[in-house]
């Protein structure tokens, strides 16, 4: 069975660049994405579990719980950020919806039960949507 709960929106800031390209490499693969100052989002992000419905309670999670743990692993380390430069994750990883996705999913592990989450979808506009299983 799944359930599904969707995050708040989360704003931030990022700039596509791949250290080991040179700037006009950089240019031509990311376009206005490489601006040197950067450039926003305000990504939505949707967190599926599965599991097995407690019968008590009727639910796979508690979404309280769910939604403390999207807090945490979601909402505190990216909201208001600046990717590349206030996330040391993104410190060698280029910023691209894929990598945030990875990035969600890796930090939402930490904090969830283990094998209860399903998918991770992270919206960067309504047309470039992204989803990661873990695989």
């Amino acid at each position: 069975m799944l359930g599904k709960i969707e995050g708040g929106r989360r704003r931030g800031r990022q700039r596509m660049r791949c250290k080991s390209l040179s700037n006009e490499e950089n240019l031509k693969l990311f376009g206005k994405c490489n601006n040197p100052n950067g450039h926003g989002h305000n990504y939505k992000v949707v967190v599926t579990v599965h599991g097995e419905i407690d019968p008590v309670t009727g639910m796979v999670m508690n979404l309280t719980d769910l939604k403390e743990c999207m807090e945490e692993a979601i909402m505190k380390p990216l909201d208001h950020k600046n990717l590349d430069l206030d996330v040391p994750y993104f410190a060698d990883i280029v910023s691209t919806t894929e990598n945030v996705a990875v990035y969600i999913w890796e930090n939402l592990q930490k904090f969830l039960p283990m094998g209860v989450l399903y998918k991770v979808k992270v919206y960067e506009t309504d047309n470039n949507i992204v989803v990661y299983k873990g695989e």
